[in-house]
């Protein structure tokens, strides 16, 4: 077991789930987030835990294999860690997943009907590696299933023909998901996505923003 130093990466993700509590993007139990280690395990949030009130303890380490390393809590993992697993596979320089529950992002996955959400030409974009003048960016967006297996299984399958344009993805009506080779990219990822979400929000109402879908 990795002993709690200052390079544990859990220490990361307690102080980043706070944040992302305080701005409501983590109410609750709702979210997990993950770091990888060398040897291919990874930390990943414990279900039932308040993502405000997070101890080193409140975390479980997944093995490379998928399966979970033994530990006196008996504490269960999150229930996204299937698609934390898969991100991992699909994207091997990610070190990083975070995945949130926000109100725009909820919002934004009903803007349109189809899988994939256009997003507007904003600066942010550069900050997710689009840096094309008047880029044409899309999102994909994937059916919040009730057995999360599934969304993994779509995302698996989506992504073997279509690979995503920025490191990120949407679940409808269920929260967003990035992955970054650091913790400091990943939590930026969520900021810039969350802003352009806001933007997208506050358009639609004034009518402005091209295909649309009532709320």
């Amino acid at each position: 077991m990795t002993s709690p130093t200052t390079a544990d990466p859990r220490l990361q993700l307690i102080a980043t789930a706070r944040d992302f509590y305080q701005q409501g993007w983590m109410l609750g139990t709702a979210g997990n987030l993950s770091a990888r280690l060398p040897d291919g395990s990874f930390w990943i949030t414990a279900s039932g835990k308040s993502k405000g009130e997070l101890l080193l303890s409140d975390f479980v380490r997944i093995a490379p294999d998928g399966k979970l390393e033994a530990s006196a809590s008996n504490l269960q993992p999150s229930a996204e860690t299937s698609i934390h697993q898969l991100i991992y596979r699909l994207f091997p320089e990610s070190q990083v997943c975070y995945h949130i529950h926000s109100i725009e992002g909820n919002l934004v996955s009903r803007l349109v009907a189809g899988d994939s959400l256009p997003l507007p030409p904003l600066e942010m974009l550069k900050g997710l590696g689009i840096g094309q003048e008047n880029p044409c960016c899309v999102m994909p967006i994937f059916t919040n299933h009730l057995e999360v297996s599934q969304i993994a299984a779509d995302i698996e399958n989506r992504f073997a023909v279509t690979p995503p344009q920025i490191p990120a993805l949407l679940i409808r009506d269920h929260g967003v998901t990035v992955w970054a080779a650091s913790g400091e990219a990943s939590r930026n990822y969520i900021e810039l996505l969350e802003y352009i979400f806001r933007y997208m929000v506050v358009a639609s109402r004034l009518d402005v923003l091209p295909n649309k879908q009532s709320f």
